[in-house]
């Protein structure tokens, strides 16, 4: 029996600062190989250990807004001093040849792609436990001032208040938990018919009768 060709799914996955985002992308990619993580173009200089492709594009301010100008990115933004964007063209590439692709970023960037995408996304928030929880976490980070800390809390208070523009939230209070349901809301997005295209000719060749 042939397989029917299926439509990546694109996976947009938000939280507040000190929720455990990170570490739950980090594993649902070392879990799932067919889920590629959206690498984004950016104009800040390249770090030591950074790899050219692997963890960003790195541009010019120049190179980047004619890409800008070109409608290129299904995101974008400027971000202390440098701009960040998603391809549009590589993502797309990526969802036509059947790969999911998983993009980390906050509720701004999650509104440009589900207006640039026509809603054609499916949008994770995750939630703290518990404020006093939150505060917790982010004051465990050595590097951070008291300044830091603050500003995080202010940021992350208002990032929740964007929980309702999402499909699906999780309240982070077991990361293996957690990680679980994000792997099962995949499973479901990947089965929905329009994912599953061609699907009319495949039933045609079973011959119905």
């Amino acid at each position: 029996m042939g397989k029917i060709k299926k439509e990546g799914v694109l996976l947009v996955i938000s939280s507040p600062s000190g929720t455990g985002k990170t570490t739950i992308c980090k594993k649902l990619l070392e879990y799932d190989k067919n889920i590629h993580l959206s690498v984004s173009v950016t104009t800040r200089k390249k770090r030591k250990n950074e790899v050219e492709g692997v963890d960003y594009y790195f541009k010019s301010k120049k190179d980047f807004l004619n890409l800008k100008s070109q409608n290129s990115f299904i995101e974008n933004a400027f971000v202390f001093e440098n701009y960040y964007g998603t391809l549009k063209l590589e993502v797309l590439e990526q969802l036509e040849n059947g790969i999911d692709v998983l993009i980390d970023i906050d509720w701004q960037g999650t509104r440009q792609i589900t207006q640039a995408m026509k809603g054609n996304l499916i949008k994770v928030f995750l939630l703290p436990p518990s404020i006093d929880e939150l505060k917790k976490r982010l004051s465990k980070r050595n590097s951070d001032s008291t300044k830091e800390i603050n500003f995080r809390m202010s940021k992350a208070l208002k990032e929740i208040k964007h929980f309702d523009e999402y499909d699906y939230v999780l309240v982070n209070d077991n990361l293996d938990n957690t990680f679980q349901k994000i792997v099962k809301i995949l499973e479901v997005e990947r089965l929905k018919l329009p994912k599953q295209l061609y699907i009319s000719d495949y039933v045609k060749k079973l011959n119905l009768t």
